[in-house]
């Protein structure tokens, strides 16, 4: 299988305003290339307008593998992305440390879900994660969302933050990590054509 190089042209940069804890917040920046994975590009970019992961937390998170966040705190907003599935787009570079990927529940179920991975997961390239960009800044942030909340019958259950929202992981998980806010800092025309 061959790669996309690194250097391929990216469409945006977005700007991520991560809070950690209730003392530090930071950016994060991710660049976003429409030639490792064109679909889940746009609709990343398109939630990224439509201020999908505004108040969105990292629901998921497993130390020495990747966080996840992707489930608005208004489920309404979740329920209107969420029902539109993803056409699968071929996988063009391997998760590596840093890289972003949507997660799916089976081939052509991408919808709002996205993980960073903490480390390279490689093996997750044969299974169909395609990376759409990566952190290029605040990794260092990232490394820092909180994790403590893995035990079995001791983390958000998904069916609840779709059904409930933040005010679910407000009441029974008040430390998750949040994305405060997500802008697009950079963009080209190639964002139409992706």
């Amino acid at each position: 299988r061959r790669f996309v190089t690194m250097s391929d042209q990216k469409t945006a940069t977005v700007k991520f305003v991560v809070k950690i804890d209730e003392k530090t917040s930071a950016d994060v920046h991710i660049e976003v290339y429409p030639k490792w994975a064109p679909i889940g590009a746009k609709r990343f970019l398109d939630l990224v307008k439509d201020k999908f992961f505004v108040d969105c937390r990292f629901h998921r998170v497993i130390p020495e593998f990747m966080c996840q966040f992707g489930i608005a705190g208004d489920p309404k907003h979740y329920k209107k992305w969420a029902q539109i599935k993803l056409k699968d787009d071929p996988v063009k570079v391997s998760n590596l440390r840093s890289h972003i990927s949507f997660a799916t529940s089976g081939p052509n179920a991408r919808s709002t879900q996205l993980f960073i991975n903490f480390v390279d997961n490689t093996g997750l390239d044969e299974q169909g994660f395609a990376p759409i960009g990566k952190v290029v800044k605040g990794m260092d942030i990232i490394d820092k969302v909180y994790a403590g909340y893995n035990e079995s019958g001791k983390k958000p259950n998904q069916s609840s933050v779709k059904q409930f929202g933040n005010e679910y992981l407000d009441r029974h998980f008040p430390k998750l990590s949040t994305i405060l806010s997500a802008s697009i800092l950079k963009s080209t025309s190639e964002i139409s054509k992706a």
